[in-house]
């Protein structure tokens, strides 16, 4: 399975992608308004993209400006293909890659805040309490988007509140903002 980088100086690389239940690369439609929402805050931008799959947001992310960008990824057919991602763009110096779980990744974060998190967790296993936690470790006035399935009710993130919503028919994106 393939997706590509839609925009940015990466724009049109096709990227890997899992082609396993465990993962669900995120349309190109959603991706697309993701980053048409979210552009104002990339340039420079230190992010993190826990649950990371592939990458394709965070990638997206570097190829629309973002400065670094910290991966986090357990699964390891999806960590194997995370790393052939970066390899292929030699994203190396723009890029971190944790093999590990979210809730070890922020229990052994030590002080380190982000300006931008995706989290785009399995659907079928949304671990929302991990997911609330993601508020300590974002910056003061800093953007958390979450990728949920569409039609539920949207998740409560401690630290943050809600300041936008969309749904996609299937899934569904909330944006959080540090106050």
């Amino acid at each position: 399975m393939n997706v590509k980088i839609i925009a940015g100086s990466y724009g049109g690389q096709s990227l890997k992608a899992p082609n396993n239940f465990k993962t669900h690369p995120m349309s190109e439609r959603v991706r697309g308004s993701l980053f048409n929402i979210v552009q104002n805050e990339l340039a420079g931008a230190k992010v993190l993209d826990i649950f990371a799959g592939s990458g394709s947001l965070g990638i997206e992310a570097i190829s629309r400006g973002a400065s670094e960008v910290v991966f986090v990824e357990r699964d390891l057919a999806a960590n194997k293909i995370l790393n052939e991602n970066v390899k292929k763009l030699d994203l190396n110096k723009y890029s971190k890659i944790h093999k590990m779980g979210a809730k070890t990744f922020i229990d052994k974060n030590q002080g380190e805040s982000f300006d931008v998190i995706f989290a785009d967790p399995p659907y079928n296993d949304m671990q929302l309490s991990t997911v609330s936690e993601l508020g300590g470790i974002l910056k003061p006035n800093g953007l958390m988007v979450l990728s949920y399935p569409g039609r539920g009710e949207v998740p409560t993130v401690y630290g943050v509140v809600v300041v936008d919503n969309r749904n996609y028919g299937t899934a569904a994106l909330a944006f959080y903002r540090k106050k």
